[in-house]
């Protein structure tokens, strides 16, 4: 079943690099008592993950912390060194958080894992954008296959 409006978010936790390196966050901690925009992407270095829906929260991040978003955090299933290198070479410093969804598990939690076999990528997460407020989905923005509207930073600005 796939995550909506007024539902509390899945337990679990992602990969994240830390200054030691590879560590974990669980969805407590990045959700509990704070508004949290969970954007998924299928995957990193991917041309549209890569030049528009990344940069787009890394460029609109203070707009968005003005609308009261304590946390932006970026997940797709690649593991945390990926995630680690893609957040640098997109410049994301401490705007916006890395997270490594590696087996898909927290895709799949969510109701929207994508099947990318056909074209070589494994299972996936779909291109989405979640509000999450205290561990409850406040908005949730699912792209149709092939585009990209809903998810984006400009449309998540509008529906906070």
């Amino acid at each position: 079943m796939t995550i909506s409006v007024g539902q509390k978010m899945p337990s679990g936790a992602f990969g994240v690099m830390t200054e030691s390196g590879p560590g974990a966050i669980s969805t407590d901690d990045l959700f509990a008592g704070k508004k949290v925009v969970l954007v998924s992407v299928p995957g990193a270095f991917t041309p549209t993950c890569s030049m528009n829906h990344l940069p787009g929260f890394v460029d609109q991040a203070a707009q968005l912390q003005s609308k009261g978003v304590d946390t932006i955090a970026c997940m797709a299933v690649n593991d945390v060194f990926v995630m680690d290198a893609w957040g640098k070479d997109r410049g994301v410093g401490d705007k916006v958080m890395m997270l490594a969804d590696g087996n898909g598990e927290y895709a799949r939690a969510l109701g929207l894992e994508l099947d990318g076999t056909g074209f070589g990528m494994g299972m996936r997460g779909q291109r989405f954008a979640i509000v999450v407020d205290d561990g409850v989905a406040t908005h949730v923005g699912v792209e149709a296959p092939g585009q990209f509207e809903v998810s984006k930073a400009e449309a998540i600005l509008e529906a906070l």
